[in-house]
């Protein structure tokens, strides 16, 4: 039945070649429309949300405390390894820049009242301070105007400002100082000392241009006052995420700038050893094309907006269009050339009869089109319901990654299951019948050459060891399931930063040469030394509850304590870890406040200066004294009452968001455990990146272990009633298995974290996999059905489909591949990974699956797919039942560890369940056909 239907398909489309090529055009033109109509714009990692009592505690924050979310915070360091820049000439060389800064056009506006503050600033209005204080006079309300601390500077020598630096810095007053100086120096600074090997300047600026967009105004100032600076010091530099963005474009063009040339220069070198022939390639470029405009139009019709996670999209259907298009003009040339199983096409037309050359074409394309679109049907079923399995994500970014990929793969079934034949058809025919030039051209890996041997190789070793590939594959799987245990599964922003270019990239000449990438190693350095006070540098603690008990700040004190020297948490100069919160703001303020300092005095029973009774009018006279301070750390409601309380941590932005995420929580946890009536919940950026994060995660291999059990049931219901044999399609899926263990296995070897990002990439493996397998398998079905032997029958499916996925494999990991050589840390990844995917479901399919097939033939005397139906359906039935029981108890044993074991056993715990469920369904399936065939010789 599934014969007749492909065949009457294939001949409908080559006799009305005409109107499927003006249809589908059409077709294009209204999908395509939906790219000028739709426009959802982007969607930052920032933008996705789930719901979690750390995210909810974010939401609380964002809406009840004095914080400006507008605020864009950057780092300004001045280093000088083993030198000092704390003298005159680099504190003033810093306040003139700071006012040269406040006065460019460009920057300026993008700069808050606060601005621009560091030690010089510190300095600067200690100065301003003395020389009021000598005049007679009151010194100034807050931060003098920069004209006076340059002043006051120039007007001091250098043994003046080192006398000055003496009284900043001396650790028992430093404290009392409306601006802490310690928080612009490094982590090894030693209080007191009045020398440092480097400082850091906040920089706050605002955009008020852009509400709902980014501040592009502030993140372009940020840009030129990094270029600045590099200009006014010798060692300096600014980290911002305009400077970031900045750097991570430029990488991303540098990147391609390099691989671009060398990628299309092989790809175009394989396509052309595969096809020869210039016009295939170019209808083949027109069917990605197609392809493409599919995928713009789907996202302007569906307001799909861009995010990070999409960016595989593209990269997976160009691979499936090179894979797709290679079998449509293989097969037809295999037809053409008589060479087609038993199809042999009549070659007809060489005697110059214009319509016997066009029946000849029209013959030809309508045998190979007919003999490889069930399998193109399948391998756009199975890839496409297998990414549609992600639409039951909460997260709306991988809902839109799943329609958005399963559309795509519809459009290049479109294109090269129904616009490339027909256009082939027409193309050829205007060159045969018109022009006189022979279209007739040798398939790939078919009839002889270096390529035929080649896989004729592969087949002999199938043939004489199969038992011994099964083996070593399974082994192969073993040792990547367990390299696939130790993946790191964390978050970590400094593995997206750009990294210098290699020796020989930076010889390259002209346009080709890239810049010089410094970023990585400059957020590392500013992780590690400074407090930054952004939000990737800070994690928070939400407290509620009754916050007037006495227990809470008791508690706050000893979990800010118990901080240990390892974790991610910052530590002060003094050594304390840097946890701001009600605790810190009383004593800050009662130094500062002496009415508020006598009511704290009052009610401290025990002498460390944090009151244990009524808390309540403490937190009233704190908002009166210092409502500043107060408003970062308490909120309270509109009738005064205090609503929640929280702790500000500064943590190395250079860890991993999960595990400042774990940090944050013990903080939180020793909070609650020791106080009375409150709960508290770790929140702010890097804490809710991690339950992004892990949330991302979760979903894609949830989603992935569907994907499997669908593409399985799908090719066992397909393979039953197309050959009445229930175990095809778990011999046609293990390959695909085996060879994705193989990848987790080399992400482990090169240190390829398993995170969001890869979980998606690792994708490819199963869409580019299973097309592959089934390719193979069906072709191997098709000639084992006629062919005289398994020789013939193995050899015919290696040298026939084998070449087309040969020069499929190495065209698009090829392309991918050189992405390796990429700047940029995430394309690199993203080559890597790619390639190794496609490598390696291509090596699975042409020895696995091969030897899988002669096993079970072996064992089977006679041919699997020549059964009578009703002897079919009771031996299938009896070969599933096995595996049946094997996979479902897998199935029980896996859901069980996945909701007993946590997100990074539960992954462990899936790809344990995926080899297991192939090892089962492979032996059990092979083993019920062993015992139906002793049945039938009984």
């Amino acid at each position: 039945m599934t014969d007749g239907l492909s065949s009457r398909y294939a001949r409908w489309i080559t006799r009305h070649s005409k109107a499927v090529i003006l249809g589908v055009l059409l077709l294009t033109g209204v999908v395509l429309a939906g790219a000028a109509i739709g426009d959802a714009g982007d969607q930052e990692l920032g933008g996705f949300s789930v719901d979690s009592p750390e995210t909810d505690a974010q939401d609380f924050v964002q809406d009840n405390y004095g914080t400006d979310d507008s605020d864009v915070v950057a780092q300004w360091v001045v280093r000088e390894e083993g030198g000092d820049v704390l003298t005159r000439d680099s504190l003033l060389k810093g306040l003139r820049l700071q006012r040269e800064l406040r006065n460019d056009e460009s920057i300026g506006p993008t700069l808050t009242d606060r601005g621009l503050v560091g030690i010089e600033n510190v300095v600067g209005t200690a100065a301003v301070g003395a020389d009021a204080a000598a005049a007679g006079e009151a010194p100034p309300a807050g931060t003098p105007p920069l004209d006076d601390q340059i002043a006051a500077l120039e007007d001091r020598s250098d043994d003046d400002v080192e006398r000055l630096l003496s009284e900043v810095l001396d650790p028992e007053r430093a404290s009392e100082r409306a601006q802490d100086p310690y928080e612009f120096l490094p982590r090894g600074y030693v209080p007191g000392e009045t020398s440092a090997e480097a400082r850091l300047t906040l920089v706050t600026q605002i955009d008020r241009s852009a509400d709902d967009e980014a501040p592009q105004a502030a993140y372009d100032a940020q840009v030129r006052i990094d270029g600045m600076v590099e200009e006014r010091f010798e060692d300096a530099f600014v980290f911002g995420q305009g400077v970031r963005d900045d750097a991570s474009s430029r990488a991303t063009g540098d990147s391609f700038a390099i691989i671009t040339p060398f990628a299309l220069v092989l790809i175009l070198f394989v396509l052309g050893v595969a096809y020869r022939d210039v016009l295939d390639i170019l209808m083949a470029v027109l069917g990605i094309v197609v392809v493409l405009a599919w995928v713009a139009g789907i996202m302007g019709w569906l307001e799909i907006p861009m995010n990070v996670i999409l960016i595989a999209v593209p990269f997976l259907l160009i691979g499936l269009s090179i894979d797709y298009a290679l079998h449509v003009v293989m097969r037809y040339r295999e037809a053409r050339a008589g060479t087609l199983g038993n199809q042999a096409s009549p070659t007809a037309g060489r005697d110059g009869d214009p319509e016997e050359a066009d029946r000849s074409i029209r013959t030809a394309m309508a045998v190979g089109l007919g003999s490889v679109v069930l399998a193109l049907g399948a391998a756009t079923f199975s890839t496409g319901v297998g990414f549609l399995s992600n639409v039951v994500s909460p997260l709306s970014a991988i809902r839109d990654f799943a329609v958005l990929s399963a559309g795509g793969i519809l459009a290049t079934f479109v294109a090269f299951g129904v616009l490339l034949p027909a256009l082939k058809v027409e193309v050829d025919s205007v060159l045969e019948n018109r022009l006189g030039r022979s279209r007739q051209k040798p398939a790939f890996g078919v009839g002889g050459g270096r390529v035929n041997d080649l896989l004729g190789r592969f087949g002999s070793l199938t043939l004489r060891a199969p038992v011994a590939i099964i083996v070593v594959a399974l082994l192969l799987s073993t040792a990547g399931v367990y390299g696939a245990t130790t993946l790191d599964t964390e978050f970590n922003q400094a593995d997206f930063l750009p990294q210098d270019a290699p020796a020989w990239a930076q010889q390259l000449p002209g346009p080709f040469a890239p810049g010089t990438y410094t970023i990585a190693e400059d957020f590392e350095y500013l992780s590690e030394n400074f407090r930054t006070g952004s939000e990737g540098g800070q994690s928070q603690v939400l407290i509620r509850g009754d916050l007037t008990d006495p227990s809470l700040l008791p508690a706050i004190e000893r979990a800010s304590g118990s901080v240990g020297s390892d974790s991610s948490i910052q530590r002060r100069a003094d050594g304390g870890a840097a946890l701001e919160g009600p605790h810190t703001a009383i004593r800050e303020t009662a130094a500062e406040n002496e009415s508020f300092g006598a009511l704290v005095d009052r009610h401290d029973a025990d002498g460390d200066g944090l009151p244990e009774e009524n808390l309540a009018e403490v937190y009233d006279r704190l908002f009166a004294a210092n409502p500043e301070a107060a408003s970062v750390i308490v909120s309270r409601s509109d009738d005064g009452e205090i609503t929640s309380a929280r702790l500000i941590l500064s943590v190395q932005s250079d860890e991993s968001a999960q595990t400042i995420a774990g940090d944050t929580r013990s903080v939180a946890a020793s909070v609650e455990d020791e106080a009375t009536g409150i709960t508290a919940v770790a929140t702010g950026q890097p804490v809710t990146t991690a339950v992004i994060q892990d949330a991302l995660l979760e979903t894609l291999v949830q989603a992935f272990a569907v994907t499997i059990v669908v593409i399985l049931a799908f090719l066992t219901v397909l393979f039953w009633i197309r050959y009445r044999s229930w175990s095809h399609g778990a011999v046609t899926l293990a390959p695909v298995v085996l060879s994705l263990t193989w990848l987790l296995g080399a992400m482990a070897l090169f240190d390829i974290p398993f995170n969001s990002e890869t979980a998606v990439i690792t994708s490819l493996a199963i869409g580019l996999g299973v097309d592959y397998s089934i390719h193979a398998g069906e072709r191997f079905v098709d000639e084992r059905a006629h062919r005289e032997t398994l020789e013939e029958a193995l050899e015919s499916t290696i040298t026939g489909t084998g070449g087309a996925l040969l020069a499929s494999a190495a065209t698009t990991a090829a392309g991918f591949g050189v992405l390796a050589l990429a700047l940029s840390p995430p394309l690199r990844r993203f080559g890597i990974v790619t390639g190794s995917a496609i490598l390696f479901a291509f090596l699975a399919v042409v020895t696995i699956l091969p030897g899988l097939l002669v096993v079970r033939e072996r064992l089977q005397p006679g041919g699997v797919y020549r059964e009578r139906p009703v002897e079919a359906f009771r031996a299938g039935l009896a070969r599933l039942l096995v595996p049946t029981l094997l996979v479902a108890g897998s199935v029980v044993a896996g859901v069980g560890a996945w909701y007993v074991a946590g997100a990074v056993l539960a992954l462990q715990s899936a790809l344990a369940l995926l080899a297991g469920i192939a090892g089962a369904v492979i032996v059990a399936a092979i083993g019920r056909e062993l015992w139906e065939r002793s049945d039938r010789s009984r």
